[in-house]
């Protein structure tokens, strides 16, 4: 699955780097939690503008939390449940030339296929309805507030709770 990037230019980061400074480090509970909440959004917006035929593609639709090494990162993902995928899957019998054997390859992958398109049988491009991809764009905005505001708050109380603020 091709994925792409949304970049984020943050208005009001430099006060929370001050306080993020004053704190020592962001405990990462606040930034897994922060980021979760942000991500609501635009995963339930993808599961609304999801095609709906008999309502698997909806319900594969999930929000999967990336593992990083990097202290204060989280990256979560609209991802589709791996658990359908025998469902989603495309397969197709192919026989060997050479040796005449047949096997069963996956030839396509229906939640793919219809947020980046398809080539019919005819060659014909079927484009895909970015459902995920415009959920992403369309709540940008509201993902960087949501990000800023919980975590802003959550410095914020955490320097009450060692005495760097009254």
């Amino acid at each position: 699955m091709g994925f792409f990037k949304t970049k984020f230019k943050v208005e009001g980061m430099e006060k929370l780097i001050n306080n993020l400074k004053k704190l020592g480090q962001v405990p990462q509970k606040h930034v897994t939690s922060s980021v979760k909440k942000a991500m609501r959004t635009p995963y339930s917006q993808a599961k609304e503008d999801a095609p709906y035929l008999t309502g698997a593609l909806h319900d594969s639709i999930t929000l999967k939390g990336e593992k990083s090494k990097i202290k204060g990162k989280k990256v979560y993902r609209i991802v589709f449940d791996d658990s359908m995928n025998e469902q989603f899957q495309y397969k197709r019998t192919v026989t060997n030339k050479r040796t005449k054997k047949e096997t069963e390859r996956v030839t396509g992958y229906y939640p793919v296929s219809q947020e980046y398109g398809w080539f019919a049988v005819n060659g014909r491009y079927i484009p895909g309805q970015r459902f995920v991809r415009g959920a992403m764009e369309e709540n940008s905005g509201k993902v960087k507030k949501i990000i800023m505001d919980t975590m802003g708050k959550k410095i914020e109380m955490e320097l009450r709770k060692v005495g760097l603020r009254p």
